[in-house]
């Protein structure tokens, strides 16, 4: 069929909608076949777990079994390597996903309900690129030059664009976007949803609607650097009323705790069904990786996720999010986490983590307990940008918005001792790891903010070989683009990121 053809048919158009959402949850995407696909390969949620796996947030128990080594250690990052490749491929085959849907639907004459369509395409392009965007584009570090083997300084460079009108001539000769052309792009993509999504209403929450948006523009002008901007649009998506934060009840259900859709804070998120492939396979889906209670999982076979010891110990026993993870033996809150089989829960390693729990509380029946809701975009986050945001230019007013944040919805005797501007937003930082850990967006952050990863201290829990201490953001997050990409567009070749694996030496600890 062509495009127009699709364009003409609202079931058509439909279809090629909820493939937007269906893509989030793809299966080898690098098309080894479901015997030989690798083990990250599971769609958008691995995206999440990589960038987790990146910052000090996470570490992960040394095991044989775990399949992210390559990220933890900052090695085979460069562009002829698979684990690049997997990124690359994820993203512009989801960037494709949603130029099917922008390029079937003719604005002119559409009815509201296949404009409310068009305007969820672009809302999933611009997520898509504002993502490709902070994870390529070349910032400055410690450790990496900007110039490259060929000689060219690939700084402030992000990803080629490619749209809906993009040909394949055009294609093969598509330079890397600067920050600014790429950031125009975006915005232009989301001002296109917020006009086509007005009024319009969604199935569920696995789609983009208006407060979305708004919440997209917040990111991207955090991105941007805008911080008024950013701190309008955050307001924006709290004003809707459509959301409020995360109950104690809610975030801590051995039930229901962070996997289902309905939650009251998820503005947007992913939905994992037993039918689907990555559900199938039994392991390699999100639960698998990242519940240590779910007992079919690769998490639980060795791998178990932690919280950062420093984080965690940084955190106060009065926060219920600390009950989030397996306590110190001896300490304060051990052996009050809620958890969902205690004999199992004792076996897991201090710092553990219990946050996303398996479907329904089941830790045997993958079809049940990896069948989940994943979070794309919670509430939570706008409170965080509007407070980070305004503090960037008056200190104590952002100081205000947070202390307001925590006190009602996280515990009441919160107190934030900082008074300069660095300290104020180097504590909403802290606060900002400790409520979006395993969430995958703390990344941005750390390379926006120019954030050390410092994984060597005494007491660190991470594996010594992985223990690296950066000056200011690390030469890996800044992302190396893939062979295959310069071999079929030669505005990329010679201006490629450096690659990065083995920048950094471990620090015994």
């Amino acid at each position: 069929a062509t495009e127009e053809q699709l364009g003409a048919s609202a079931k058509a158009a439909e279809a090629l909608l909820w493939a937007m959402p269906a893509f989030n949850n793809k299966f080898d995407v690098l098309g080894a076949g479901s015997a030989n696909a690798s083990d990250y390969d599971y769609g958008y949620p691995s995206i999440m777990h990589i960038r987790d796996v990146m910052t000090a947030d996470m570490p992960i128990v040394a095991s044989g079994y775990d399949h992210y080594t390559y990220w933890e250690n900052n090695t085979y990052q460069g562009e002829g390597y698979i684990f690049p490749q997997f990124v690359w491929n994820y993203y512009t085959q989801r960037a494709l996903t949603a130029n099917n849907c922008i390029g079937a639907i003719n604005p002119e004459g559409a009815s509201a309900q296949m404009l409310s369509y068009l305007g969820m395409g672009y809302a999933f392009r611009a997520q898509t690129y504002l993502e490709m965007a902070q994870m390529y584009e070349f910032l400055p570090n410690n450790a990496v030059s900007s110039v490259n083997l060929d000689g060219n300084n690939v700084e402030g460079l992000t990803v080629p664009i490619v749209t809906d009108k993009t040909t394949e001539e055009e294609a093969r000769k598509n330079p890397r976007a600067t920050h600014q052309q790429m950031f125009e792009f975006i915005m232009a993509d989301l001002d296109a949803a917020e006009q086509y999504l007005a009024g319009a209403s969604r199935a569920d929450k696995t789609l983009p609607n208006t407060a979305v948006v708004y919440g997209l523009k917040a990111r991207a002008y955090m991105w941007n650097l805008d911080y008024a901007k950013a701190a309008e649009y955050a307001s924006k998506a709290i004003a809707t009323g459509q959301f409020t934060p995360t109950t104690r009840e809610q975030w801590l259900s051995t039930t229901t705790g962070f996997n289902d859709l309905n939650t009251s804070s998820w503005m947007w998120g992913i939905k994992t069904m037993k039918e689907d492939d990555v559900v199938q396979t039994g392991i390699l889906n999100f639960t698998s990786w990242t519940s240590n209670e779910a007992q079919y999982g690769y998490a639980a076979a060795g791998p178990n996720t932690l919280i950062d010891a420093a984080l965690y110990n940084s955190m106060s026993d009065r926060d219920f999010r600390k009950l989030s993870f397996k306590a110190p033996q001896g300490s304060t809150l051990s052996g009050q986490e809620p958890v969902i089989d205690e004999a199992w829960a004792a076996e897991l390693p201090e710092y553990a983590s219990f946050k996303f729990r398996p479907g329904e509380g089941n830790t045997a029946d993958y079809n049940v307990g990896s069948a989940v809701g994943i979070p794309l975009m919670r509430i939570e986050e706008m409170y965080f940008i509007q407070a980070e945001a305004t503090a960037q230019t008056s200190p104590a007013e952002g100081k205000k918005l947070l202390e307001d944040f925590m006190k009602t919805y996280r515990y009441s005797t919160y107190v934030c001792r900082a008074s300069s501007k660095e300290d104020i937003i180097d504590e909403i930082f802290q606060q900002k790891r400790a409520e979006f850990w395993g969430e995958g967006i703390m990344f941005f952050d750390y390379k926006r903010l120019n954030k050390s990863v410092i994984r060597s201290y005494d007491g660190s829990n991470f594996n010594v070989s992985f223990a690296y201490n950066t000056d200011g953001r690390p030469a890996w997050m800044n992302f190396v683009i893939v062979r295959s990409e310069g071999n079929n567009n030669e505005a990329v070749m010679g201006w490629n990121n450096p690659d990065p694996s083995g920048a950094y030496t471990a620090i015994p600890f």
